[in-house]
């Protein structure tokens, strides 16, 4: 059923006077009548009794407007809310991404979005690439930020968008003998205080140490950067953290070859996002760096 009619009907209950509903509606009376009757004919029953020139509720009539009155409030608040969430007064965003991401690029991109758009609510999940890609893939979450590439069972379901180019250096402890560009040779017999395995920074590392014939003393595994430069900062052992994670001209390049990851969005190939997330990606692009989508 048509909301048009039942709206005309609460109209016409509460004026009770069929002229008088007609002027309010902006419609003529014998289009009021006509709708009437035909509402009447919809629902099997006589919703109006006239007496006089005014017009009552049937018993039936009563009945219905208060399920009409209440199928009216339904639709308003569904509009309502659809209309908040385009203008992007309300709605959620389900955002993954590795301890480099969620630590130091999404903060400052979230805080901008909610100044603008304080009734928006975030998820942000803390993993490595191949899970935040997979959750991507599932759908339980909305955008992802991972390092390239994505592994080539879900490059068919996921978009991925250039965000940042990202090098690792090398932190060392306070007085330590390295004060300068290293190379791989330098690290042999070092102790590493590393990311844990699996890590698509672990797996960057050991290959890069690996081409260079030199394996990696690891004396402890970690999953959070600033718990590794803790470590490091204490004696333990030199680590590899993102440049995000360091002040200017901080932590040492390789002079063997420039350690750099490709940091990028993925998101679901077949389906559009909402508004919210959509502007939240254009926050990211916009404040992180703006690249063209992979095919």
């Amino acid at each position: 059923m048509e909301l048009t009619p039942l709206r005309y009907f609460r109209v016409l209950a509460k004026t009770g006077h069929m002229t008088q509903a007609a002027r309010v509606l902006g419609v003529t009376q014998p289009a009021l009548s006509a709708m009437l009757k035909k509402l009447e004919a919809e629902v099997g029953a006589e919703l109006v009794l006239r007496v006089g020139r005014r017009i009552e509720l049937s018993e039936a009539g009563r009945l219905f407007l208060s399920h009409a009155e209440e199928a009216i409030r339904a639709s308003e608040a569904g509009v309502q809310a659809v209309r908040q969430l385009a203008g992007l007064e309300r709605g959620s965003i389900r955002v993954g991404g590795g301890a480099t991401a969620t630590t130091y690029l999404l903060p400052r991109v979230v805080s901008s979005v909610r100044r603008q758009h304080p009734g928006l609510t975030f998820y942000v999940r803390e993993a490595g690439s191949a899970a935040v890609a997979n959750a991507v893939a599932t759908g339980e979450l909305d955008l992802g930020i991972v390092t390239l590439p994505i592994e080539a069972a879900r490059e068919a379901e996921l978009t991925a968008i250039p965000l940042v180019e990202d090098e690792l250096r090398l932190i060392t402890p306070p007085k330590h003998r390295l004060n300068k560009p290293f190379v791989w040779r330098d690290l042999v017999g070092e102790p590493v205080v590393g990311f844990e395995a699996g890590a698509a920074v672990r797996e960057m590392i050991d290959r890069a140490a690996a081409a260079q014939g030199v394996r990696l003393n690891l004396v402890m595994e970690l999953r959070s950067i600033e718990s590794i430069k803790s470590m490091v900062a204490a004696g333990i052992g030199v680590g590899f953290v993102s440049q995000f994670a360091l002040k200017d001209n901080e932590g040492l390049p390789c002079r063997d070859e420039r350690l750099s990851r490709q940091l990028a969005i993925v998101r679901r190939s077949d389906r559009e996002p909402s508004m919210a997330v959509g502007a939240f990606e254009k926050a990211l692009r916009s404040t992180l760096g703006v690249g063209r989508v992979l095919d």
